[in-house]
């Protein structure tokens, strides 16, 4: 396969993934930020991302997909985009990658839809998405801190819902991500992630942080959505 053959494939399973939607950069990535009772809402939350299935292909987290629970275009998807600032990547399948997110809202009702994540080097690379779809209710100024989740692809049994995308056919395949599911826990991991947001962003130094922990993953809302779309 050519690299511009290639390019195009990956290109089709981004979208396909991520949908038609506006990038946007995550919280805080201006050093000079300062918090006021005007500032919008912020949301944070941890991820630790790892593959135990194709060990050699470690998902690397791209955007955090939010949508506006009725969505009538792409301005009503947000793709929160990493950055180098928050992330503390491995290719180690004991650690995985963490990532610190942060994500702003305007006043509304949302859908946390997932994490996508690429793996590999030319020229195999796969692309993962691990599902969330928990709601969120943005109606006051403040910070919330949403949970720490973590997602470890294994083995695709039967018809569990996949890790990624069934094309390309063989990049998909060989990273694990079509043969794969997602292991997804999220729970409330304040003590560990408290001292890392506040260390790494000065806006967040001295502020009261709200707890809103997302609920339990719910598996079963994970595989209807996947059949259904």
């Amino acid at each position: 396969m050519s690299k511009r053959i290639l390019f195009i494939s990956l290109l089709l399973v981004l979208s396909t993934l991520m949908g038609c939607a506006t990038p946007t950069q995550m919280a805080f990535q201006d050093e000079s930020y300062v918090l006021t009772k005007k500032s919008k809402p912020v949301y944070l939350m941890t991820a630790n991302i790892r593959n135990l299935y194709k060990t050699s292909y470690q998902p690397k987290l791209l955007v955090v997909n939010v949508e506006k629970s009725v969505v009538n275009g792409s301005e009503d998807r947000l793709n929160f985009t990493m950055d180098d600032k928050a992330k503390n990547e491995s290719d180690d399948p004991n650690r995985g990658s963490n990532y610190l997110l942060r994500m702003e809202l305007d006043s509304g009702d949302y859908v946390l839809r997932g994490l996508t994540s690429i793996s590999g080097i030319f020229p195999i690379r796969g692309f993962f998405f691990t599902p969330l779809h928990e709601s969120i209710n943005v109606n006051g100024p403040g910070i919330y801190y949403l949970g720490h989740v973590s997602a470890t692809v294994r083995e695709r049994v039967g018809e569990e819902f996949k890790a990624g995308s069934t094309i390309p056919l063989i990049d998909q395949a060989v990273a694990g991500a079509s043969g794969g599911t997602f292991d997804i826990e999220i729970i409330d991991r304040w003590d560990k992630d408290e001292p890392m947001f506040r260390e790494k962003f000065a806006a967040l130094k001295n502020v009261d942080i709200k707890k809103s922990i997302l609920p339990p993953f719910n598996r079963q809302r994970a595989q209807k959505w996947w059949e259904d779309n």
